[in-house]
Protein backbone atom coordinates (compact mmCIF):
# COMPACT_ATOMS: atom_id res chain seq x y z
CA UNK A 1 0.00 0.00 0.00
CA UNK A 2 1.16 3.32 -1.22
CA UNK A 3 1.68 5.91 1.19
CA UNK A 4 0.71 8.51 -1.65
CA UNK A 5 -1.70 6.57 -3.94
CA UNK A 6 -3.30 9.84 -5.23
CA UNK A 7 0.18 10.72 -6.77
CA UNK A 8 -0.33 8.43 -9.81
CA UNK A 9 -4.16 7.90 -9.45
CA UNK A 10 -4.47 11.91 -10.30
CA UNK A 11 -0.90 12.97 -12.30
CA UNK A 12 0.08 10.24 -14.31
CA UNK A 13 -1.40 9.89 -18.14
CA UNK A 14 -4.11 6.96 -17.37
CA UNK A 15 -4.03 5.29 -14.07
CA UNK A 16 -4.67 1.96 -15.36
CA UNK A 17 -2.30 1.73 -18.63
CA UNK A 18 0.47 4.18 -17.64
CA UNK A 19 1.90 3.48 -14.09
CA UNK A 20 4.21 1.37 -12.54
CA UNK A 21 2.44 -0.82 -9.93
CA UNK A 22 4.27 -2.25 -6.81
CA UNK A 23 4.80 -5.26 -7.92
CA UNK A 24 6.32 -4.21 -11.26
CA UNK A 25 8.52 -2.06 -9.42
CA UNK A 26 9.67 -5.06 -7.97
CA UNK A 27 9.98 -7.37 -10.99
CA UNK A 28 11.93 -4.78 -12.54
CA UNK A 29 14.48 -4.71 -9.70
CA UNK A 30 14.55 -8.41 -9.51
CA UNK A 31 15.08 -9.07 -12.87
CA UNK A 32 17.81 -6.32 -13.45
CA UNK A 33 19.48 -7.92 -9.86
CA UNK A 34 19.79 -11.30 -11.59
CA UNK A 35 21.65 -9.71 -14.68
CA UNK A 36 23.95 -7.87 -12.54
CA UNK A 37 22.29 -4.50 -13.04
CA UNK A 38 21.93 -1.84 -10.55
CA UNK A 39 18.27 0.40 -11.02
CA UNK A 40 18.49 3.96 -9.69
CA UNK A 41 15.26 5.92 -10.07
CA UNK A 42 15.13 9.52 -10.83
CA UNK A 43 12.83 12.10 -8.87
CA UNK A 44 13.35 15.11 -9.94
CA UNK A 45 12.42 18.30 -8.40
CA UNK A 46 11.69 21.39 -7.56
CA UNK A 47 11.04 21.65 -11.40
CA UNK A 48 9.58 18.93 -13.74
CA UNK A 49 6.72 18.68 -11.10
CA UNK A 50 3.37 19.71 -12.61
CA UNK A 51 1.76 16.31 -12.92
CA UNK A 52 2.53 16.08 -8.83
CA UNK A 53 0.36 19.02 -8.13
CA UNK A 54 -3.50 17.36 -8.34
CA UNK A 55 -2.32 14.19 -6.16
CA UNK A 56 -0.62 16.51 -3.75
CA UNK A 57 -2.45 19.94 -3.03
CA UNK A 58 -0.50 22.91 -2.15
CA UNK A 59 2.75 21.30 -3.55
CA UNK A 60 3.34 23.43 -6.06
CA UNK A 61 3.86 27.47 -6.21
CA UNK A 62 0.83 29.74 -7.50
CA UNK A 63 1.60 31.70 -10.51
CA UNK A 64 0.09 35.35 -10.58
CA UNK A 65 -0.52 37.75 -12.86
CA UNK A 66 -0.05 41.39 -11.35
CA UNK A 67 -1.73 40.71 -7.52
CA UNK A 68 -4.18 37.87 -8.69
CA UNK A 69 -3.36 33.91 -8.88
CA UNK A 70 -3.37 33.15 -12.82
CA UNK A 71 -4.44 29.55 -11.94
CA UNK A 72 -1.40 27.87 -13.20
CA UNK A 73 1.54 26.19 -11.07
CA UNK A 74 5.65 26.57 -11.11
CA UNK A 75 8.05 24.50 -9.29
CA UNK A 76 7.57 22.80 -6.14
CA UNK A 77 6.96 25.74 -3.19
CA UNK A 78 10.29 26.07 -1.69
CA UNK A 79 8.92 28.40 1.09
CA UNK A 80 6.36 25.77 3.38
CA UNK A 81 6.72 23.86 5.52
CA UNK A 82 4.62 21.22 4.67
CA UNK A 83 6.76 20.51 1.28
CA UNK A 84 9.75 19.04 3.05
CA UNK A 85 7.21 16.93 5.23
CA UNK A 86 5.96 15.52 2.14
CA UNK A 87 9.28 14.96 0.85
CA UNK A 88 10.54 13.47 3.61
CA UNK A 89 7.52 10.64 3.55
CA UNK A 90 8.19 10.34 0.22
CA UNK A 91 11.92 9.17 0.03
CA UNK A 92 10.73 7.49 2.99
CA UNK A 93 8.97 5.07 0.92
CA UNK A 94 11.60 5.06 -2.17
CA UNK A 95 14.11 4.81 -0.21
CA UNK A 96 12.48 1.15 1.39
CA UNK A 97 11.86 -0.11 -2.05
CA UNK A 98 15.08 0.89 -3.95
CA UNK A 99 17.80 -0.82 -2.61
CA UNK A 100 20.38 0.75 -4.61
CA UNK A 101 22.35 3.28 -2.55
CA UNK A 102 21.79 6.02 -5.05
CA UNK A 103 19.10 8.22 -5.55
CA UNK A 104 18.75 10.65 -8.21
CA UNK A 105 17.21 13.88 -7.50
CA UNK A 106 17.58 16.11 -10.01
CA UNK A 107 17.96 19.46 -9.90
CA UNK A 108 17.62 20.88 -12.98
CA UNK A 109 15.61 23.20 -16.02
CA UNK A 110 13.88 25.47 -12.45
CA UNK A 111 11.64 27.93 -14.08
CA UNK A 112 12.12 31.15 -12.24
CA UNK A 113 9.00 33.17 -13.28
CA UNK A 114 6.80 31.60 -11.28
CA UNK A 115 8.45 31.98 -7.77
CA UNK A 116 9.22 35.47 -9.72
CA UNK A 117 5.33 36.17 -9.82
CA UNK A 118 4.40 35.24 -6.39
CA UNK A 119 4.20 37.48 -3.43
CA UNK A 120 4.42 35.00 -0.53
CA UNK A 121 7.99 33.71 -1.96
CA UNK A 122 9.01 37.61 -2.99
CA UNK A 123 8.95 38.07 0.56
CA UNK A 124 10.36 35.70 1.64
CA UNK A 125 13.18 36.06 -0.46
CA UNK A 126 13.45 39.29 1.18
CA UNK A 127 13.35 37.96 4.78
CA UNK A 128 16.59 35.80 3.71
CA UNK A 129 18.34 38.37 2.16
CA UNK A 130 18.03 36.33 -1.57
CA UNK A 131 17.43 40.08 -3.53
CA UNK A 132 16.80 38.63 -6.77
CA UNK A 133 18.88 35.76 -7.12
CA UNK A 134 16.21 32.65 -7.20
CA UNK A 135 19.43 30.50 -7.66
CA UNK A 136 19.96 31.14 -4.13
CA UNK A 137 16.13 30.31 -3.41
CA UNK A 138 16.43 27.09 -5.57
CA UNK A 139 19.82 26.26 -3.52
CA UNK A 140 17.74 26.70 0.04
CA UNK A 141 15.39 23.68 -1.46
CA UNK A 142 17.74 21.45 -3.11
CA UNK A 143 19.89 21.60 0.36
CA UNK A 144 17.28 20.83 2.33
CA UNK A 145 16.02 18.08 0.24
CA UNK A 146 19.74 16.44 -0.02
CA UNK A 147 19.86 16.22 4.30
CA UNK A 148 16.40 14.82 3.93
CA UNK A 149 17.39 11.89 1.48
CA UNK A 150 20.46 11.36 3.58
CA UNK A 151 18.97 10.98 6.76
CA UNK A 152 17.88 7.61 5.20
CA UNK A 153 21.67 6.81 4.64
CA UNK A 154 21.12 7.36 1.14
CA UNK A 155 23.31 8.83 -1.46
CA UNK A 156 22.89 10.87 -4.50
CA UNK A 157 23.22 11.61 -8.08
CA UNK A 158 22.16 15.56 -9.07
CA UNK A 159 22.10 17.26 -12.37
CA UNK A 160 24.92 20.05 -13.08
CA UNK A 161 22.96 23.01 -12.10
CA UNK A 162 23.19 22.03 -8.74
CA UNK A 163 27.00 21.55 -8.26
CA UNK A 164 26.94 24.94 -11.06
CA UNK A 165 25.05 26.78 -8.41
CA UNK A 166 27.10 26.17 -5.31
CA UNK A 167 24.78 24.05 -3.08
CA UNK A 168 26.51 22.18 -0.51
CA UNK A 169 26.49 18.79 -1.36
CA UNK A 170 27.98 15.22 0.42
CA UNK A 171 31.38 14.16 -0.97
CA UNK A 172 30.31 11.02 -2.21
CA UNK A 173 27.58 12.50 -4.63
CA UNK A 174 27.78 12.23 -8.20
CA UNK A 175 27.51 14.99 -10.75
CA UNK A 176 25.41 14.35 -13.60
CA UNK A 177 26.75 16.27 -16.42
CA UNK A 178 24.40 16.88 -19.86
CA UNK A 179 24.81 20.50 -21.13
CA UNK A 180 26.82 21.61 -24.01
CA UNK A 181 30.63 22.27 -23.51
CA UNK A 182 30.61 19.31 -21.34
CA UNK A 183 34.57 19.17 -21.22
CA UNK A 184 34.65 22.62 -18.82
CA UNK A 185 31.93 21.10 -16.91
CA UNK A 186 34.10 17.30 -16.34
CA UNK A 187 37.10 19.79 -15.71
CA UNK A 188 35.40 21.68 -13.26
CA UNK A 189 32.96 19.11 -11.36
CA UNK A 190 36.29 16.47 -10.93
CA UNK A 191 38.47 19.52 -9.86
CA UNK A 192 35.91 20.02 -6.93
CA UNK A 193 36.92 16.12 -6.03
CA UNK A 194 33.18 15.24 -7.07
CA UNK A 195 32.49 11.98 -9.29
CA UNK A 196 31.13 12.69 -12.63
CA UNK A 197 28.47 10.83 -14.79
CA UNK A 198 28.89 12.39 -18.57
CA UNK A 199 25.36 12.44 -20.48
CA UNK A 200 26.33 15.64 -22.62
CA UNK A 201 27.23 14.26 -26.07
CA UNK A 202 24.56 10.76 -25.88
CA UNK A 203 20.93 12.37 -26.03
CA UNK A 204 19.42 9.33 -28.25
CA UNK A 205 16.11 11.02 -28.51
CA UNK A 206 17.35 14.07 -30.83
CA UNK A 207 17.97 12.44 -33.84
CA UNK A 208 19.45 13.35 -37.51
CA UNK A 209 20.04 12.61 -40.64
CA UNK A 210 22.24 9.45 -41.49
CA UNK A 211 23.98 7.86 -39.46
CA UNK A 212 24.73 9.69 -36.23
CA UNK A 213 25.91 6.47 -34.41
CA UNK A 214 29.45 8.28 -35.50
CA UNK A 215 28.98 11.55 -33.88
CA UNK A 216 28.67 9.29 -30.34
CA UNK A 217 30.86 6.76 -30.98
CA UNK A 218 33.75 9.34 -31.72
CA UNK A 219 33.25 11.11 -28.28
CA UNK A 220 36.02 10.65 -26.00
CA UNK A 221 34.68 11.35 -22.36
CA UNK A 222 38.52 12.36 -20.89
CA UNK A 223 39.39 14.80 -23.44
CA UNK A 224 39.07 17.36 -20.76
CA UNK A 225 41.97 19.75 -19.10
CA UNK A 226 42.34 17.58 -15.48
CA UNK A 227 45.03 15.62 -13.77
CA UNK A 228 45.03 12.02 -14.19
CA UNK A 229 43.37 12.11 -10.42
CA UNK A 230 40.62 13.96 -12.09
CA UNK A 231 40.05 11.83 -14.74
CA UNK A 232 39.54 8.67 -12.46
CA UNK A 233 36.66 10.47 -11.05
CA UNK A 234 34.45 10.09 -14.01
CA UNK A 235 32.87 6.73 -13.27
CA UNK A 236 30.93 6.50 -16.46
CA UNK A 237 28.48 8.03 -18.59
CA UNK A 238 24.87 7.61 -20.28
CA UNK A 239 22.38 7.24 -22.83
CA UNK A 240 19.41 9.45 -22.33
CA UNK A 241 16.08 8.53 -24.35
CA UNK A 242 13.69 11.37 -23.27
CA UNK A 243 10.01 10.97 -24.33
CA UNK A 244 8.51 14.03 -25.40
CA UNK A 245 8.46 12.84 -29.24
CA UNK A 246 8.97 8.95 -28.28
CA UNK A 247 6.48 5.90 -27.68
CA UNK A 248 6.09 2.60 -27.66
CA UNK A 249 5.88 2.80 -31.54
CA UNK A 250 9.58 4.65 -32.22
CA UNK A 251 11.58 3.53 -28.91
CA UNK A 252 12.90 0.56 -30.02
CA UNK A 253 14.55 2.21 -33.75
CA UNK A 254 15.71 5.34 -31.58
CA UNK A 255 17.57 3.54 -28.84
CA UNK A 256 19.59 0.56 -31.16
CA UNK A 257 21.46 -0.08 -33.25
CA UNK A 258 22.72 3.38 -31.35
CA UNK A 259 22.64 2.50 -27.94
CA UNK A 260 25.63 0.25 -28.90
CA UNK A 261 28.03 2.97 -30.10
CA UNK A 262 27.56 4.58 -26.70
CA UNK A 263 28.30 1.26 -25.00
CA UNK A 264 31.63 0.48 -27.00
CA UNK A 265 32.86 4.22 -26.25
CA UNK A 266 32.42 3.73 -22.48
CA UNK A 267 33.40 0.29 -22.22
CA UNK A 268 36.36 0.24 -24.65
CA UNK A 269 39.55 1.99 -24.20
CA UNK A 270 40.22 5.70 -25.85
CA UNK A 271 42.69 4.13 -28.59
CA UNK A 272 39.55 1.78 -29.86
CA UNK A 273 39.09 4.15 -32.70
CA UNK A 274 38.14 2.03 -35.70
CA UNK A 275 34.68 3.39 -37.25
CA UNK A 276 34.90 0.57 -39.89
CA UNK A 277 35.20 -2.22 -37.65
CA UNK A 278 32.32 -0.43 -35.35
CA UNK A 279 30.34 -0.37 -38.00
CA UNK A 280 30.84 -4.20 -38.50
CA UNK A 281 29.96 -4.88 -34.96
CA UNK A 282 26.88 -2.80 -35.02
CA UNK A 283 25.55 -4.19 -38.44
CA UNK A 284 26.05 -7.91 -37.29
CA UNK A 285 23.75 -6.27 -33.87
CA UNK A 286 21.06 -4.97 -35.61
CA UNK A 287 21.02 -7.80 -37.82
CA UNK A 288 20.35 -9.97 -34.67
CA UNK A 289 17.30 -7.75 -33.25
CA UNK A 290 15.69 -7.27 -36.54
CA UNK A 291 15.96 -11.61 -36.38
CA UNK A 292 14.87 -11.28 -33.40
CA UNK A 293 11.40 -8.88 -34.21
CA UNK A 294 11.07 -10.87 -37.53
CA UNK A 295 11.01 -13.94 -35.35
CA UNK A 296 8.41 -12.20 -32.71
CA UNK A 297 6.32 -11.04 -35.88
CA UNK A 298 5.95 -14.37 -37.72
CA UNK A 299 5.37 -16.29 -34.35
CA UNK A 300 1.99 -13.80 -34.03
CA UNK A 301 1.11 -14.39 -37.53
CA UNK A 302 1.54 -17.80 -37.52
CA UNK A 303 -1.28 -18.14 -34.11
CA UNK A 304 -3.49 -15.11 -35.83
CA UNK A 305 -3.46 -18.06 -39.10
CA UNK A 306 -4.13 -21.19 -37.16
CA UNK A 307 -7.06 -19.78 -35.02
CA UNK A 308 -9.97 -21.53 -35.75
CA UNK A 309 -12.70 -19.61 -37.96
CA UNK A 310 -15.96 -18.69 -35.60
Amino acid sequence: KHVFPDLSSKGSYNSATHVYTGNDVKMVIEYARLRGIRVIPEFDTPGHTLSWGPGVPGLLTPCYISTKPSGTYGPVNPILNSTYQFMASFFAEVSSIFPDFYLHLGGDEVDFFCWWSNPDIQAFMQKMKFGQDYAKLESFYIQRLLDIVASYKKGYMVWQEVFDNGVKVNPNTVIHVWKGNFQQEMSRVTKAGFRALLSSPWYLNIISYGQDWLEAYRVEPLAFEGSTEQKKLVIGGEACMWGEYVDATNLTPRLWPRAGAVAERLWSNKTVRNQEDAYERLSDFRCTLLRHLLSGFCSILTTFLTMPVQ
